[in-house]
């Protein structure tokens, strides 16, 4: 319901409130936030409340955890089958892989370099690589790929580009001629566009392996088409391909190195890629030269709409028009061209032939026309480097993910990009579309495609992403408890450990909380969510680090907030069993493994002796205990002895000498 900060025995703290059925509410403290978990089911399901006082929920998460478990070990099979492939064992980097990566004329970007590391990785291990790379469209994810390539063919195998349309596999093709014209790669592209003559020429040359690179559409599936030795495929915008055509890929990849591509992965690969049965690669830092996409969003205006198509054209530019209504995208181009009646103007749309599709976008690419009026045919990947502004009718309409890759149709460039998204101003938008054109402009700046596709999930919910069975639990639990209990369990399967329920972390009587002037309620929850997140002492620095520069000077409330939360990370190592605080003082139990080590009693007195007034130390039943006085800045030093003990025992754990 909401954030609320409260004191309790003189102590601050803010908590979340939520109600259950009926009257019945608890106060969450924030700092426990991430036991509570946001729920995203279907558009417009309402989940069924508990009471508070029931055993209802558990048996629901009971009965689902049951089921999670059958799923997660049909994706485990799949995983493990998957890592059994024995695959080819590419060779280390050479001369000519040094040579050939010089000659990109652009310094990468770290991203880029870390997903060419993992690439890299795969390939030379002896597994068959199966990796997802996202990162937003012009983002370098092409460049990444043909190291990839090089690397497969300079081993001495055959590589392949399968694209989902033939203006794709051109532009492969025209970059691929380019890049690799140093190193006598024979490249061939196999379309529609190419002669069947020519086609058969080149299919005979890939069969002896004369060609090393082959660059595609689904044409490369057919069941004439036969490769010498191939290494690698490479599959960009995966998604786009149909069922059929999916099944005949898995068939092409069963035991050879595969990098799929993608901008903004459909959900399902996401997932997949979430709860690690995929590895997968992110690139979102943008390239240096890349403006981010200027977004509006507003109600309809034709007068509005001219008159940024004519200040385009103006600039020698080209636009997207998106009119997303097949039976009336004639009348539109029709208007728009009394509108402006020296403008070249296509039209494209699903339900045109194949073919006449890829000429209208051939003569765009090539610059014969002016404005394109489009359905959301046209957000598969192309590159249009001079089109620098899209017009969307109807924006809240389009799912999030096909929006925001509508939106990458423009900005390709070095010019600055504008993308305008308009909707009806009679009409009344539904809160989901009003959230997902909220999140386009929240998400505005590059790199966020990934982002977007998570955002998307939560707003569309899960659908039937993981078959229809699975659908109704995630209504029940809703979407993100579902992923956790997977993972769990997908983990579990990995490990062979049993997950174990988190500590409770003990809350100190510390007036320890986010200030309501210092951070937004939207904001706290986010900063309780990354302090609590932050895994060992560095994460937790670089957070507060990122705070203060982010909110300015950290209050003292916020610094007893990372305190705390430097304490529990210490804590939670094995050297210590249990803490508990009293009103005067505050005791430290010792794990039995630690108080039995030789001579740690000596050490620990040696070590605290400036402490001695403080804290009284016993030993019973073969365990440590450590007695603080509560006085003074006791929390400060509780900290220091906790730090002091864990030191110790990670020198023991090492054999190292302690320097007192």
């Amino acid at each position: 319901l909401e954030i609320k900060t409260m004191e309790i025995d003189g102590v601050h703290r803010d908590y979340l409130n939520i109600q259950y059925a009926g009257t019945s509410s608890v106060y969450i403290p924030l700092t426990q936030f991430k036991l509570v978990r946001k729920y995203a089911g279907r558009e417009g399901f309402e989940p069924k409340l508990s009471n508070l006082n029931s055993h209802d929920w558990d048996k629901t998460k009971k009965r689902i955890k049951e089921r999670v478990n059958e799923l997660a070990d049909r994706l485990f099979q799949l995983y493990t089958e998957r890592a059994k492939i024995a695959g080819y064992s590419f060779d280390k980097d050479d001369e000519f892989q040094k040579s050939f990566e010089s000659e990109f004329p652009y310094e990468l970007t770290k991203d880029q370099a870390k997903a060419v590391e993992d690439i890299k990785k795969d390939m030379e291990s002896s597994s068959a690589m199966d990796r997802l790379l996202c990162g937003d469209v012009g983002f370098g994810k092409t460049e990444v790929a043909f190291r990839a390539i090089f690397k497969a063919i300079e081993s001495g195998k055959q590589a392949a580009i399968l694209c989902p349309t033939t203006l794709l596999a051109r532009q492969h093709y025209e970059l691929a001629c380019e890049r690799f014209r140093n190193y006598g790669v024979n490249i061939a592209v196999i379309s529609r566009l190419v002669p069947e003559k020519k086609q058969k020429e080149y299919i005979e040359k890939i069969k002896n392996g004369e060609i090393h690179l082959v660059i595609g559409t689904h044409r490369l599936l057919s069941k004439d088409f036969s490769f010498k030795d191939l290494g690698l495929l490479v599959v960009d915008e995966e998604q786009r391909f149909g069922v059929e055509q999916k099944e005949s890929i898995k068939e092409l990849k069963s035991n050879i190195d595969v990098l799929s591509l993608s901008a903004t992965p459909i959900p399902r690969t996401l997932q997949l890629s979430l709860i690690g049965v995929r590895p997968v690669s992110q690139i979102v830092t943008p390239p240096n030269n890349r403006n981010t996409i200027q977004t509006y969003v507003a109600p309809f205006s034709s007068e509005v709409a001219r008159e940024l198509m004519e200040r385009e054209l103006s600039r020698k530019g080209q636009v997207f028009y998106i009119h997303n209504v097949v039976s009336t995208i004639s009348q539109k181009a029709q208007s728009i061209q009394r509108q402006i009646p020296s403008a070249r103007i296509g039209v494209i749309h699903g339900k045109m032939d194949r073919d006449d599709i890829e000429n209208v976008m051939n003569s765009f690419y090539q610059g014969d026309i002016d404005i394109l009026v489009a359905t959301s045919i046209i957000e598969n990947g192309i590159d249009i480097p001079n089109a620098n502004l899209i017009i969307i009718e109807d924006a809240d309409r389009f799912g999030l993910a096909q929006l925001y890759q509508i939106k990458g149709r423009v900005g390709r460039g070095d010019r600055v990009a504008y993308a305008y998204l308009f909707y009806r101003d009679a009409k009344i938008i539904n809160r989901t579309a009003q959230k997902r054109l909220k999140t386009i402009q929240d998400f505005a700046e590059l790199g966020s495609g990934f982002k977007i596709a998570q955002r998307d999930l939560m707003i569309r919910g899960a659908g039937d992403i993981l078959g229809p069975e699975q659908a109704g639990f995630i209504d029940s639990i809703g979407l993100d408890l579902y992923l956790k209990m997977l993972n769990e369990v997908i983990e579990e399967k990995k490990t062979g450990i049993p997950h174990e329920t988190p500590k409770p972390v003990k809350m100190l009587q510390l007036d320890a909380y986010i200030p309501g002037e210092y951070a937004s309620n939207e904001d706290k929850i986010q900063l309780y969510q990354e302090i609590e997140n932050a895994k060992n002492v560095n994460d937790l620095k670089d957070i507060k680090k990122k705070v203060r520069d982010i909110y300015g000077k950290i209050p003292n409330e916020v610094q007893l907030l990372f305190k705390k939360r430097r304490i529990d990370i210490l804590l939670s190592g094995e050297e210590f069993d249990d803490v508990s605080e009293y009103e005067s003082a505050i005791e430290i139990k010792l794990s039995k493994k630690f108080s039995e080590i030789n001579g740690i009693g000596n050490c620990l007195f040696e070590s605290l002796q400036s402490y001695l007034d403080k804290i009284q130390v016993t030993y019973m039943q073969k365990v440590l205990r450590l007695r603080l006085k509560k006085e003074g800045n006791w929390i400060l030093d509780f900290e220091i002895i906790v730090e002091v003990i864990s030191t110790i025992y990670k020198k023991l754990s090492k054999n190292d000498n302690i320097n007192i």
